[in-house]
């Protein structure tokens, strides 16, 4: 395979190519985590594996840098793992079948693993090169970054000496984050009971939505097929009697849900109010959201008569009652900054289970203390309802420096390079850097990256010229730190 052979710059795209083949999905990582201790075996470097698969490798300053800062070089080496329909790829045993278009590189009917493949690429490629200019490096290597932060919640920060950071997990060039919220996941479970139930049932489904990720994209306006159900249930029960018999949702709690399904029983002479109640609210939902989801599409298919487990009225109440009052969407926008959002939350998934009510939230927020008064609200509403609350994968902020010499630096060079400054952003969406900064006193940190595009989806790709543009910058900017004395 070698897909990308003559590529620029072509160490990188070599090692991208490299990691391609080795299959990473979170909670996965062993075999790439074995990969980078042997590069570094190879090349005479320092290395350290923990328990979690997070990788350190040092590398001494250039001939006469040795004064200079040291600079940590941070990405992180699992990706997502979607397909397309039909698709036979198996990511845990087959490389990814790498493809140029022009100026875009993609994988056939997978996700490409740019997100954050590109950032190993360009960090094997810098420590492998001695002809570079640079100060002391320590790449840090993380793992688990898409399922919660796990490898850099894990890992063992009194091993770094380094105060100044680059991470490499960025999709948009031209753009350095300088901050981030910090966020959680919240779990919620509810005791639901059944009984046998003859009825006409009716399958009810809410799709066409847009979706989108529940960080960068929750202040869009886009519709939540949780919430959206929650809303016809509440309908629903206002004009006749019905049991719910099955309701799911959504499949990951940072992703905005654009499928839910339920299953109606009722009885057969509320056929047609049943079926004008669901044409009804279509119609609403089709106006509510024109212009940010106005292909929201709801519609009803008779599965037959028969006798089918349905929740009792008491947990059916529970239900509606959590889906209409659960916090969700954009909370506060920002105070200081404009047009960030400060504080949202996503009810990202959804199922109703032989012996309980699941629901998985992403809470995020730039204000700790705001991102747990979210968090308790949820949990008040779970217990309030006789269920269990619990909180995973909590993560702090990456608070936005008013000063950083070392952003400055950076922006510097981006400007002499490109011709024209950086624009500066702080971001709603999670990164590794605030528990680098939680746990590294003074760090000073920007995040950057090439072009990508719909990453975490079968349509993802990256732009090559963008990759050499962004890495010829990234190696000014050791160039430059190495002489920052």
């Amino acid at each position: 395979m070698e897909a990308l052979k003559g590529l620029q710059p072509e160490r990188v795209f070599y090692y991208f190519e490299e990691i391609s083949r080795i299959p990473r999905g979170s909670g996965n990582t062993d075999g790439i985590s074995s990969y980078l201790m042997g590069f570094a075996e190879k090349h005479g470097l320092w290395a350290h594996r923990d328990d979690a698969n997070n990788v350190i490798i040092r590398k001494d300053a250039s001939a006469g840098c040795e004064k200079a800062a040291a600079v940590i070089l941070q990405g992180h080496c699992d990706m997502v793992c979607e397909k397309k329909p039909g698709s036979r790829h198996n990511f845990l045993r087959d490389p990814l079948k790498l493809r140029v278009d022009g100026d875009l590189v993609y994988a056939e009917d997978t996700t490409l693993g740019g997100d954050d493949g590109i950032a190993l690429a360009y960090i094997l490629a810098i420590l492998e090169d001695d002809s570079i200019v640079h100060p002391a490096l320590e790449a840090v290597i993380t793992t688990d970054e898409e399922i919660g932060l796990l490898g850099a919640a894990a890992l063992d920060y009194s091993l770094l000496k380094g105060r100044l950071m680059l991470n490499l997990d960025s999709e948009e060039e031209g753009i350095l984050l300088a901050g981030c919220a910090g966020g959680m996941t919240g779990k919620t479970r509810i005791p639901v009971h059944y009984g046998e139930v003859s009825a006409e049932w009716f399958e009810v489904q809410i799709c066409g939505l847009t979706g989108g990720h529940s960080g960068s994209e929750i202040d869009k306006n886009r519709a939540n097929s949780n919430l959206l159900a929650g809303r016809l249930l509440y309908c629903l029960d206002q004009q006749f009697e019905y049991v719910l018999g099955e309701l799911e949702g959504g499949t990951k709690d940072n992703a905005i849900p654009r499928e839910t399904a339920l299953l109606v029983g009722i009885d057969g002479e509320n056929e047609d109010e049943l079926l004008a109640a669901v044409r009804r609210l279509d119609a609403e939902l089709k106006r509510e959201y024109r212009g940010c989801d106005g292909n929201v599409e709801l519609s009803v298919q008779k599965k037959g008569g028969g006798v089918k487990p349905g929740l009792n009225p008491i947990s059916l109440q529970k239900v509606i009652f959590y889906l209409m009052n659960v916090p969700n969407g954009v909370i506060k926008m920002s105070g200081e900054i404009q047009g960030l959002v400060e504080t949202s939350c996503n009810l990202g998934i959804m199922k109703l289970q032989p012996e309980e009510f699941y629901c998985c939230s992403s809470v995020r927020s730039s204000v700790g203390s705001a991102k747990e008064a979210v968090s308790d609200r949820i949990c008040y509403l779970t217990e309030f309802l006789g269920g269990d609350y619990e909180v995973e994968g909590a993560y702090p902020a990456w608070e936005y420096q008013e000063k950083s010499p070392f952003r400055d630096r950076v922006a510097a060079v981006c400007e002499k390079l490109s011709g024209r400054r950086p624009e500066i952003e702080v971001i709603h969406a999670g990164l590794e850097c605030g528990l680098f900064y939680e746990n590294l006193p003074g760090l000073e940190c920007v995040s950057m990256g090439p072009d990508l595009r719909d990453i975490h989806t079968t349509e993802e790709t990256m732009s090559v010229s963008s990759v050499q543009r962004v890495y010829e910058l990234v190696l000014e900017i050791l160039k430059e730190q190495a002489a920052a004395i």
